[in-house]
């Protein structure tokens, strides 16, 4: 089977940026990013209209993901440090490494088994609001909070950020910010993540997800990768430490411990100048 020659170019452009450690550029070829507008996202799903929505989208939305894996388009080898998630009797951020637009479905599959009673929320770019098709339907209500362009819809998504993580939920962040299709390095972090954590005085519960060739080719020509979702022990904000040096603070031990699962997973040092 021919390899998709778009997904060829995108791994070339990975390799680019990756030897000139661009590490915050993006790769995909998506279309132009719709502005979100004023008073259109209930980012905290306190109306009831919202409520019905997200709940019927996220239901459907693990019924879909099940048929996918039942049917070997997503595979998982299984998952390390369950314990880890089990502990936590709070909000917390939890922050994976971002390489497929299916990559949080072990995430939500091992929420709901062992917290269902933290519902899990997920940080996505403005431009995936509006995605279309069925995956657009479940961008915009499975519990998504899109980031926006205007500073004032922005404002509203932080405090409701807050608002949810200290309520006892869950909050997913990419905090490598984009997606680099297939890449099995842990990249850079963005500080986001870390400062919502510092806010709330909540922990940050790293999952770094290792990656397997199958076998099957997916679509693009490409062996399917299988998962390993690796919980790490959760970080906790220091009560010494302000905001801003606690957002300092929780990044570099979230790089620290993806570093580390990356290093013992495949065995060998991270490197960048390495094909």
């Amino acid at each position: 089977m021919d390899k998709n020659p778009e997904r060829v170019k995108i791994l070339e452009k990975i390799k680019e940026l990756e030897r000139n450690r661009q590490f915050d550029r993006d790769v995909e070829n998506d279309p132009p990013c719709i502005p979100l507008k004023e008073g259109e996202v209930d980012y905290t799903r306190r109306k009831l209209s919202s409520k019905i929505k997200s709940r019927f989208a996220d239901f459907i939305s693990f019924r879909y993901f099940k048929r996918k894996i039942r049917k070997g388009e997503i595979v998982i080898d299984g998952y390390n440090g369950i314990e880890n998630l089990k502990s936590l009797n709070s909000g917390a951020v939890i922050t994976a490494n971002h390489f497929n637009p299916f990559d949080s479905i072990p995430i939500h599959i091992i929420c709901k088994k062992y917290k269902r009673n933290r519902q899990l929320y997920k940080v996505i770019k403005e431009g995936n609001y509006h995605f279309p098709g069925i995956y657009g339907f479940f961008m915009k209500n499975c519990y998504t909070m899109p980031l926006s362009s205007n500073h004032q819809i922005l404002k509203e998504m932080i405090s409701s950020v807050d608002y949810i993580l200290k309520k006892g939920k869950f909050l997913l962040v990419y905090a490598e910010q984009y997606m680099w299709w297939n890449y099995r390095k842990p990249k850079p972090l963005k500080p986001g993540a870390f400062m919502f954590a510092a806010k709330a005085n909540v922990p940050i519960l790293p999952m770094f997800t290792t990656l397997r060739d199958t076998d099957k080719l997916d679509p693009d020509g490409f062996p399917i990768q299988a998962y390993t979702l690796n919980i790490a022990k959760p970080i906790y904000p220091k009560k010494e430490l302000s905001i801003k040096e606690n957002t300092k603070y929780l990044q570099k031990e979230n790089e620290r411990v993806f570093k580390e699962i990356y290093e013992k997973a495949y065995n060998k040092p991270l490197s960048y100048d390495e094909d």
